[in-house]
């Protein structure tokens, strides 16, 4: 058991996954529409199997996204200071994993499993734009 002195829990208490959830609802709309579109789109040009792939890839990037905010919120509740080279690992092995499933389900639905992989980068960008231009508001108001 912890005492006071070694606990180290932050401001809101333990970090759990619906936290996260939670925390980055507006990407989860983004992405739930992104998906919704998809199907909107290519379902009206009757390319349902490239639609689903594109939604696979927008679910597969937001899966990741919602994995490394969870890492992340872990790593700072719990006050730990990780080595440059344990991030670096971190991140490698987590993308590797999402590659080879990208990149597999590319393969296996070729020539509509691109679309998972055109999803994943869609959504990738949109994320990063999301999550930058708060963080440049916040650099101009200082």
């Amino acid at each position: 058991m912890s005492t006071p002195e070694t606990a180290a829990p932050g401001p809101s208490g333990r970090p759990s996954p619906w936290r996260v959830v939670r925390d980055q609802r507006k990407t989860v709309i983004v992405a739930g529409v992104m998906m919704i579109a998809s199907y909107w789109v290519l379902g009206q040009l009757d390319r349902w199997q490239l639609a689903g792939c594109v939604a696979g890839g927008v679910l597969l990037g937001l899966l990741n996204h919602l994995y490394t905010e969870y890492w992340l919120l872990r790593i700072i509740e719990s006050g730990a200071q990780p080595t440059r080279n344990q991030m670096i690992a971190a991140t490698i092995s987590r993308l590797a994993v999402l590659t080879v499933v990208a990149v597999g389900v590319a393969v296996l639905f070729w020539p509509d499993g691109i679309g998972l992989l055109l999803g994943l980068a869609v959504f990738r960008l949109i994320a990063l734009v999301m999550t930058g231009l708060p963080l440049l508001k916040e650099l101009k108001s200082q």
